[in-house]
């Protein structure tokens, strides 16, 4: 099973590799993308030209690349006559890179009975005997709107806790995640015989269930990951829906003024400071997933006359991003005007 990076980045990166064996559930709701002669609706009233796209090219050889955005509206309806006219005309969709622990078929059917408790916090302590009094008394309000009636979350460990209140918040206000940005541009690639490329690192974790025992007793530095999931909560939704509506129009300006509490640096922080990331070297995942796509990214620029590539839009946005080291490449790269 593959675990794309944002996966890593929102529940725990030390967590995805050793769980990669447990399904990861029902298909997220996607937004519609429909051809340009079917389209009806659109996000906000009146006609969309939909996302911008980067270009980057050498000589004759151009890379199209379309930056995703999550979470949107469940039932947004996008289109853009560019996206699926450059997907049709490609001969390849380059998707981001993912992690997967070497681990053969019976390796994973081996790790699965120790993997249950892995989320709970050491030694029976519950979430009230873990985080601060005024942090637990914010968790206790969003828990009450959001999970009403479980307490199966109260002794997990936070960063686990602050994922499950994230996804049933986001669910809640008729949000869907990013990747569902990516199964409608699959669906494209698909209906028209495009080849579809993922990018795969290798994860060598030792021993899986070694490092699993090990990680059940292990502590994590999470306080500050819980901390600012709550924030993002409490202040980011309307925000998560007025990024989508500057995403679905190509309003990259806007996109770039709309920042917005990054929980996701602080939770995969907690997990590279951690003493199993240390000693099994996974703090280099994030590092190896960029030069794992950029290398399929430049043979891609060599082989194909024209290439389709998907990013996430944060990292089309940094100023030291994945286009910024094709630059630095020799790679010439344009972006939306």
């Amino acid at each position: 099973m593959r675990f794309d990076i944002a996966s890593v980045i929102r529940i725990l990166m030390i967590y995805a590799l050793l769980v990669a064996v447990v399904p990861a559930g029902a298909k997220a709701a996607s937004p519609t993308f429909t051809p340009p002669e079917a389209v009806s609706e659109v996000l906000v009233v009146g006609e969309q030209p939909g996302p911008s796209l980067w270009k980057v090219s050498s000589g004759s050889h151009v890379m199209w690349v379309l930056g995703s955005y999550g979470p949107l509206p469940k039932q947004m309806t996008w289109r853009s006559r560019e996206v699926e006219a450059r997907i049709r005309q490609s001969q390849e969709l380059l998707l981001p890179a993912r992690a997967r622990p070497e681990l053969g078929f019976f390796g994973m059917l081996g790790v699965l009975p120790s993997l249950i408790g892995v989320r709970d916090n050491p030694n029976g302590r519950k979430l009230m005997d873990t985080l601060p009094a005024a942090l637990y008394a914010r968790w206790l309000t969003l828990k009450g709107r959001y999970l009403p009636g479980d307490e199966t979350v109260e002794k997990w460990r936070p960063i686990f806790a602050a994922q499950r209140l994230y996804t049933k918040a986001v669910e809640k206000s008729g949000l869907v995640p990013a990747n569902a940005i990516r199964d409608a541009v699959e669906d494209v690639a698909r209906r028209s015989g495009v080849r579809i490329v993922t990018p795969m690192l290798k994860v060598d974790i030792g021993k899986p269930r070694a490092a699993i025992k090990e990680l059940k007793t292990s502590p994590l530095n999470d306080i500050d990951c819980f901390g600012k999931t709550l924030d993002r909560l409490e202040t980011d939704l309307d925000l998560m829906r007025a990024r989508a509506n500057a995403w679905s129009v190509g309003d990259i300006p806007a996109l770039r003024r709309m920042t917005h509490v990054d929980q996701a640096g602080a939770c995969i922080d907690a997990v590279l400071s951690s003493q199993i990331a240390q000693e099994r070297g996974l703090q280099r995942v994030p590092e190896q997933l960029a030069d794992a796509w950029l290398s399929e990214a430049e043979s891609a620029l060599k082989a194909n006359a024209s290439t389709f590539a998907l990013l996430p839009m944060d990292d089309l946005l940094k100023s030291d991003g994945y286009l910024s080291r094709l630059r630095a490449r020799g790679y010439t790269v344009e972006e939306p005007r």
